[in-house]
């Protein structure tokens, strides 16, 4: 039985077992060939954003300079509006009512644009559109009625209907119709297309693949956005109001032309309450939907 020699250690094998190698941190990181090149860039970046922000000041007339001068007339406007009316019959209790209102004009304004939001999301998606015409044609629609603002639609519709609500709910429905739809389009672009594809596949057709493969996964971001947007038509109704459409918004101009500030100023205070509670509630419902 012969003895295997055991070869003598090398250099590198007497640092190994002594613990004086280099560890594999202390090498050197190589460099990044396109560093100086990124760089670069970013400053490029940055110079453009700068100019562009001087261009904006400048086209705006940003001049902090002139809100420190007009600081009496922000105080002569403030001493008049406090305190503000208390009134019940001439303020508080018109108030309420045209607040109540003008949470009437963005319920209707969100709940009656889901039909047209949801046909042209369906048909603006590129996972449940039919045709790449119809996909075109949608998304046209849904960017004519997020260009239009919601005022601007308010407007036209007080000249076709005459004044009041009946007008500020017209306009929500169509400028809601074009958001709401753009933001239900991309939640069904970004879901699974297994359950289409397995639908596809057992012989159903297009409308059933939709309302049983792509609708159902999308129902809570569909709800969550859907709250979130009467949230915001609450407060687009109060704007509404200014141009005639109704509301408190209404109250809040007459009070401003006839230089009643304290009851403006009780108006803005029920419109703060209003929004807060609506808020709060919107918020309650999204978590316990997100649970």
């Amino acid at each position: 039985m012969s003895l295997q020699t055991r070869p003598p250690m090398t250099e590198v094998d007497l640092k190994t077992a002594t613990g004086d190698a280099p560890s594999p941190r202390s090498r050197p990181v190589p460099q990044d060939p396109f560093r100086h090149r990124k760089r670069a860039m970013w400053a490029l970046a940055a110079l453009i954003i700068l100019a562009l922000h001087g261009l904006a000041l400048a086209g705006t007339g940003f001049e902090p300079v002139l809100l420190v001068e007009g600081w009496e007339g922000m105080a002569r406007f403030v001493s008049d509006a406090f305190p503000p009316s208390l009134d019940w019959e001439k303020v508080i209790a018109p108030g309420l009512k045209a607040t109540l209102v003008t949470l009437w004009i963005g319920l209707l304004g969100t709940t009656l644009s889901i039909p047209s939001a949801l046909l042209l999301a369906v048909l603006a998606a590129r996972t449940t559109t039919p045709h790449p015409l119809a996909y075109q044609c949608s998304r046209a629609i849904l960017s004519f009625f997020r260009a239009v603002p919601d005022i601007v639609f308010a407007l036209i519709f007080v000249t076709a209907v005459g004044l009041g609500p009946f007008a500020g709910v017209l306009a929500l429905i169509c400028h809601n119709t074009g958001v709401m739809g753009k933001l239900w389009a991309e939640s069904m672009e970004e879901t699974d297309q297994g359950p289409q594809q397995a639908l596809s596949t057992t012989g159903a057709s297009r409308l059933q693949q939709i309302s049983h493969g792509a609708l159902p996964l999308v129902i809570p971001q569909f709800v969550g956005l859907l709250l979130y947007r009467f949230d915001v038509n609450v407060r687009s109704s109060l704007v509404l109001g200014l141009v005639g459409a109704g509301g408190i918004g209404l109250l809040i101009n007459q009070s401003i032309k006839s230089f009643q500030f304290d009851a403006m100023l009780t108006h803005i205070i029920i419109v703060l309450v209003l929004i807060i509670v609506v808020d709060q509630a919107s918020g309650f419902i999204r978590k316990k939907l997100s649970q």
